[in-house]
C-alpha cells in the first residue's frame, strides 16, 4: 500500500516530462528552419555585397516558410515533430507579447483606436459578404457562420472557438479551416506585392495586412515581408480583431441558440472571459510597463531580439503546417466561397485604409 501511494507522485511527475521532451524535435526543427531562412539571407546579401551585385533582399521570413513548405509538401513531417511544430501558434503569441516592449501606450492608444474603427468596418463588411455568398452558393448554414467567423475575425482560431460554441459538425469545420488555410497563404504571398506595387507605406500596409489577412501568423509574415515597421502595425491591427472574438463568437451562439441548433449561454461574462485571447493583455502589460520605463535601452533591445527570435519558429511554423494536398482535398465550394468572400474583402479594407491613410497621413 504504502509502495503504491509513493509511486503516483513519480508517475504523475513524469507526465509533464514527458510531454515537454515530445515537444523537442518538432521545436528544434522550427529553430534550424527559422535560422536556415535567416542564413540564407544573409548569405545573399554578403555574397551581393561582396560582388557589387544588386540583388532584391529577400526576407528571412519568406525563406523560412518557403523551407517549410517544401518539406511538408515533398517528404512531410514524421510524426516525431509533429507535437513541437505545432508549438509555432505558442511562439506567435509570445512574440506579439514580447512586441509590446516597441510599442509606448500612447502609440497603442492612437493606432489602437483607428483600428478598433477600422476593424468594426471590416467585420460589418466580411459577415455580409460571406453570409451572402454562402447562400448563393448554397453551403451550409453553419459551415457558412464558420467561414465568416474565421475571416471576420482571426482565421483557425475563431473556427475552432466557435465550432463549439454553435455544435458544428466536424465536417464543416474542416472545410472552413481548409479554405481559410488556402487563402492565408495566398494572402501570405500577395498582399506584399501589391502594397509595393501600389506604393503603400508601411503604416498603411500594415493596416490594410491587419485587416484582412485572416490568420494572426500570416498577417504577422505579411507584415514582416514588408517592412519591420508594417510588421509592428499589422500585428497591432490583427490583435485589435483578435480581441474581438469573444462577442463574435458569442453572437453567433445566442444566434443558433435561439433556433434550438446550439446550447444556451447561461454566463455571458464567464464565456466572454473564455474566449478572449489572453496574449492580448500580456500585449498591452508589456506596453505599459515600457511607457512607465520599467525597463532600460538594453532590456528593450532583448525583448525586441526574443521577439523576433519567436516569429522565427512561427514562419518556419506557418510553411510546415501548410499541406497543399490535404487542402485540396477538402472540396471546391468552400474554397471558391472564401476565394472570393476574401478578394472583395482585401478591395474594400484596401479602400477603407487608403480613406484612413489620407484623413490621417498615415
Amino acid at each position: 500500500m504504502a509502495e503504491g501511494t509513493l509511486a503516483l507522485p513519480r508517475v504523475e511527475a513524469a507526465r509533464p516530462v514527458n510531454r515537454f521532451v515530445r515537444l523537442i524535435p518538432g521545436v528544434l526543427l522550427l529553430a534550424a528552419i527559422g535560422y536556415l531562412g535567416k542564413f540564407i539571407e544573409q548569405s545573399i546579401s554578403r555574397y551581393a555585397k561582396t560582388n557589387n551585385l544588386h540583388i532584391p533582399n529577400i526576407e528571412y521570413v519568406l525563406w523560412a516558410i518557403l523551407i517549410g513548405l517544401v518539406v511538408s509538401n515533398t517528404i512531410g513531417i514524421p510524426e516525431v515533430f509533429r507535437p513541437g511544430v505545432a508549438t509555432y501558434e505558442f511562439w506567435l503569441k509570445a512574440g506579439i507579447v514580447l512586441l509590446g516592449s516597441r510599442f509606448l501606450l500612447g502609440d497603442v492608444l492612437k493606432l489602437g483606436g483607428l483600428s478598433l474603427t477600422l476593424v468594426v468596418l471590416e467585420l460589418a463588411v466580411a459577415f455580409s459578404l460571406m453570409t451572402l455568398l454562402g447562400r448563393w452558393f448554397k453551403l451550409k448554414p453553419k459551415l457558412t457562420s464558420l467561414l465568416a467567423v474565421g475571416s471576420a475575425v482571426c482565421g483557425v482560431s475563431a473556427i475552432i472557438a466557435t465550432k463549439g460554441a454553435i455544435d458544428a459538425d466536424d465536417e464543416d469545420s474542416s472545410y472552413a479551416i481548409a479554405a481559410i488555410l488556402a487563402i492565408g497563404a495566398i494572402s501570405l504571398f500577395t498582399f506584399p506585392l501589391i502594397g509595393h506595387w501600389l506604393h503603400l507605406s508601411d503604416r498603411a500596409f500594415g493596416l490594410w495586412a491587419g485587416l484582412a489577412v485572416d490568420n494572426t501568423a500570416e498577417a504577422t509574415a505579411a507584415g514582416a515581408l514588408y517592412s519591420d515597421a508594417a510588421s509592428k502595425i499589422a500585428v497591432l491591427a490583427k490583435t485589435t480583431r483578435n480581441a474581438m472574438i469573444g462577442f463574435v463568437v458569442l453572437g453567433y451562439a445566442l444566434y443558433w441558440a435561439s433556433r434550438g441548433q446550439a446550447q444556451n449561454v447561461t454566463n455571458k461574462a464567464a464565456f466572454l472571459w473564455q474566449k478572449f485571447p489572453k496574449f492580448v493583455l500580456g500585449f498591452l502589460l508589456i506596453s505599459v510597463l515600457a511607457t512607465a520605463v520599467v525597463f532600460n535601452k538594453e532590456q528593450l533591445g532583448s525583448l525586441a531580439n526574443l521577439s523576433r527570435w519567436a516569429f522565427l519558429l512561427t514562419f518556419a511554423g506557418v510553411g510546415l503546417r501548410t499541406n497543399i494536398r490535404e487542402l485540396k482535398a477538402q472540396g471546391l465550394r468552400p474554397f471558391a466561397v472564401g476565394a472570393i468572400g476574401e478578394g472583395a474583402i482585401a478591395l474594400v479594407t484596401l479602400g477603407i485604409v487608403a480613406i484612413a491613410a489620407a484623413a490621417f497621413h498615415l
